[in-house]
């Protein structure tokens, strides 16, 4: 078989299966074009795309600025590692540190890539600015957390396929409940190593878990008050996905066309990723001030292609097009309006026990076991009917599709799910 031959989706299927690692497992569709909110497997047939690569395709698949923009770049310089300077890479940290509201940011690649960075900056700053001894730093976490699959990260991961014989594991991480600031309390009171917490503005891959409204601003106070760090992972939640450009912003809703995107709770360290590219090439960014970043020096931290020139070139397009066409606000709008649709749904249908979310990171539960095929089963028929989603921890449906959707797509699509659990709850 030439590489250039077309395949059917069985075919594309089995080579993967064959070939590659078995570390995921995908729901059945073999796809090979996409376009904004829409996608089409090999055989032609077209659906809406309701998880967005996990958030990472915010700007729609394919949009044509980020592509021109990696294409143009493509065209003149790839790569020169960080061992010279580039044209691209300080013009990107600028437009984002402003963006975001930073004096400085740290470049790499993947989400994961940047969650490691993180720790390590808090470390360094804890050990040389806090004055913490050597080696004897904690991180606090929560539990449920999802920030990636290195050793480090699922070390203090509680799922137990992520973890089981993938040990030894790394020290000097304090596991509390999410959404519970006495919990918080009593760690920071009990500890005085604590260099950061870090926390996920909403538990996404743990089922778009929302926390009570406050948690986020009364726990960077604690924060504060004990001199640790406030780390907010926001790889899936951050780039307008909630309806604000960053799910940190708390109270300040992006409905309001005079809204700076200014946090109430503003990180101490933010992490990026995912849709700081729009989906087109792997870009990941960690941010804070010049008295935390500044612990950096040469040879403490790198990667070969961390802010290459094609990341910076598609980096700062993507999120131009976040800017240019009002995604934030966009994301609010059609959020209420799923959740609104979907609750109501949920009142008349005993097969969907609770819709959550914001913006358009949302989930519906499914009335059954997490041990149950239900969700799964309900994904297959909503992929015959047009809408691909995925199941996450069994029983939970995430839905978050690019933010580029308009309110007429997203009725459709609302009545695409609304149709099928009412066929299947049959």
């Amino acid at each position: 078989m030439a590489v250039l031959d077309q395949l059917t989706s069985q075919q594309a299927i089995e080579l993967e299966n064959k070939y590659g690692a078995h570390n995921y497992h995908p729901l059945p569709v073999v796809l090979s074009r996409g376009e904004g909110v829409y996608v089409w497997d090999v055989e032609g047939k077209k659906y809406y795309d309701f998880l967005s690569a996990y958030s990472a395709v915010n700007q729609g698949h394919c949009h044509p600025k980020i592509v021109d923009a990696m294409v143009n770049q493509a065209k003149t310089l790839t790569l020169t590692s960080r061992a010279f300077y580039n044209d691209m890479l300080g013009k990107y940290e600028k437009f984002a540190s402003e963006l975001f509201g930073f004096d400085k940011m740290l470049p790499m690649n993947t989400g994961a890539e940047a969650v490691e960075t993180a720790l390590k900056l808090s470390r360094k700053w804890a050990y040389e600015v806090k004055g913490i001894a050597e080696n004897e730093a904690q991180i606090i976490v929560c539990e449920n957390n999802f920030h990636g699959r290195t050793t480090t990260i699922i070390s203090f991961s509680n799922d137990p396929v992520a973890r089981k014989n993938f040990g030894p594991f790394t020290d000097g991480f304090i596991k509390i409940e999410y959404d519970n600031l006495q919990a918080l309390e009593n760690a920071l009171n009990s500890n005085k190593n604590i260099a950061a917490f870090l926390v996920e503005p909403i538990q996404g891959e743990a089922g778009v878990y929302v926390p009570s409204d406050g948690y986020l601003k009364a726990a960077k106070d604690l924060c504060v008050k004990h001199n640790v760090l406030f780390i907010a992972d926001e790889v899936q939640t951050g780039i307008a996905r909630t309806g604000r450009l960053l799910a940190t912003c708390g109270d300040c809703s992006c409905v309001n066309k005079n809204c700076s995107g200014e946090p109430d709770v503003k990180a101490d360290i933010l992490i990026l990723g995912k849709a700081l590219s729009g989906g087109a090439y792997p870009v990941s960014a960690v941010l804070a001030n010049d008295d935390i970043m500044n612990v950096i020096k040469p040879g403490n931290h790198g990667s070969t292609f961390g802010g290459n020139p094609i990341a910076a070139a598609v980096a700062i397009a993507a999120l131009e097009v976040v800017q240019e066409e009002n995604l934030a606000e966009n994301s609010y709008v059609l959020g209420e309006i799923f959740r609104s649709e979907l609750s109501s749904f949920a009142k008349e249908n005993d097969l969907v026990k609770s819709v959550r979310g914001k913006g358009l990171l949302n989930a519906i539960l499914i009335n059954d076991t997490e041990e149950s095929s239900t969700a799964w089963d309900i994904c297959m028929k909503l992929r015959d009917n047009g809408l691909l989603a995925k199941p996450t921890h069994g029983n939970i449906i995430r839905f978050a599709p690019p933010l580029v959707m308009n309110k007429e797509q997203l009725m459709d699509c609302i009545s695409i799910i609304k149709k099928t659990i009412s066929e299947f709850n049959n």
